[in-house]
């Protein structure tokens, strides 16, 4: 077991946010019945695909049946012609204030018309992995697949082959520095960030309205068009998933190397188009400019997780970035931003999301891979700083990377991710102590 208080705490704070944010009714909006976890009951009441998928993750290790329900939820949103959105309003009571504070365009009065990064197919892999549920697996691995589809139909950029989001909430990033300057908010004070930050997004949400639907062809107002690597990089994994799903599931064996080679061609992009050889890392490219836009954030540091990444590669982005002092390594990681770059807020001065703030989804993923490539020691140090900050504050939307503060939103649903990172780590410390004891 890890050592000391801090995983009991964090653990028990995990498991009392999972029971909290439950939400269960029938909407007369949508014609249908919902049971899902809300990211938070004061902050974010409605369901979020991506978020929904860090919850079943961590349900897994609670209540299997909830995570089922959670997947099957979710994907029972999808659209005859294959889109998730991004957000789902299923309450009726709450759903008119709804456009104005989470800024977005109601599609069908219920749902959102954007997408999120597609956590999806990995939530499936792993919910069927926990239950080895067939039926449950052949009842949401279609729209799943469809979704994947939809998203290469409608979202697979022309000049590089990777996706397109056309705002910055649709790669989960929301204000992350790296889109500072496309939204024309760069080099402000901290103070004025968030303001603008939300001005932007409305000015952009209204050039984009009236009409818009999922299929609207936005790339041609050349607002906002970008390739965000770790939104490819969530999908490459997930089609990768996907392609064992399917094996699992016994479809035809050709889905299964379409799915393969679909998941290698998009790490093949992101080597292509967004690496950069002189710093070692992995950058966004923002297609309006037509430049690559060198800021160090987290995102950078996620195509580890991909097999088509070669080992080198990922060796420099873990070695000379993720695990340096100075940029990402900080006393609480893995912050949203380096601790080099100008822009680094880890305090959480300017209120804006995905600025600095330490994220347990981003620490999750990474400790996949750090996990892939050997770094188990350093992996399990993340689980241990993980833990901390969830014990020190609670299940808070992001955390301070130097003094493990919480920062945003309570009682937030994928900070309960530690409970699958503890589970993880203790079951690779009984394998190693079972190894020990037969080789003795």
């Amino acid at each position: 077991m890890l050592t000391g208080n801090a995983p009991a705490e964090a653990v028990d704070a995990a498991r009392a946010t999972l029971r909290g944010n439950r939400r269960t009714g029938f909407s007369k909006g949508a014609g249908r019945s919902y049971d899902f976890t809300c990211p938070s009951p004061d902050s974010y009441p409605f369901q979020w695909a991506w978020d929904s998928s860090y919850h079943a993750i961590a349900l897994t290790r609670t209540d299997t049946r909830r995570a089922r329900d959670e997947l099957r939820s979710l994907v029972g949103a999808a659209t005859p012609s294959g889109f998730l959105p991004h957000m789902l309003l299923w309450q009726d009571d709450l759903r008119p204030t709804a456009t104005a504070e989470f800024r977005i365009d109601l599609w069908e009065q219920w749902r959102s018309v954007t997408i999120a990064p597609p956590v999806v197919a990995r939530a499936v892999e792993r919910v069927h992995q926990a239950t080895g549920d067939q039926l449950w697996l052949r009842r949401v691995l279609p729209p799943v697949l469809a979704f994947f589809s939809w998203l290469k139909e409608h979202r697979t950029s022309p000049a590089t082959g990777l996706l397109e989001i056309y705002q910055p909430d649709e790669s989960g990033l929301d204000c992350s520095p790296k889109y500072d300057a496309a939204l024309g908010i760069e080099g402000l004070a901290p103070g004025k960030v968030n303001d603008a930050w939300h001005s932007a997004m409305r000015t952009l949400i209204e050039d984009y309205s009236p009409g818009r639907t999922p299929e609207s062809p936005l790339r041609a107002r050349n607002l906002f068009v970008w390739n965000d690597v770790l939104l490819n990089t969530v999908y490459a994994d997930g089609l990768a998933c996907l392609a064992r799903l399917a094996r699992s599931a016994q479809l035809p064996e050709r889905l299964v190397t379409r799915l393969t080679e679909q998941s290698r061609a998009i790490g093949a992009a992101l080597l292509r188009h967004c690496w950069d050889e002189r710093t070692g890392a992995f950058y966004d490219l923002d297609l309006v400019s037509g430049r690559r836009v060198e800021i160090l954030t987290a995102s950078s540091l996620f195509p580890i997780l991909l097999d088509s990444v070669p080992r080198g590669h990922a060796q420099r982005v873990i070695e000379q970035h993720l695990l340096d002092e100075r940029e990402f390594w900080r006393p609480y990681p893995v912050p949203s931003v380096a601790a080099n770059e100008p822009s680094y807020d880890p305090e959480f001065a300017t209120k804006a999301i995905f600025r600095g703030s330490s994220w347990v989804n981003l620490n999750w993923y990474l400790y996949w891979g750090l996990r892939k490539h050997g770094y188990h020691a350093e992996a399990r140090t993340l689980v241990e700083r993980t833990c901390r900050l969830v014990a020190a504050s609670g299940t808070r939307e992001c955390y301070g990377p130097e003094d493990a503060a919480g920062h945003g939103a309570r009682s937030f649903g994928w900070s309960s991710l530690v409970l699958d990172l503890v589970a993880a780590e203790d079951m690779d410390t009984e394998a190693e102590d079972r190894a020990t004891a037969e080789a003795s």
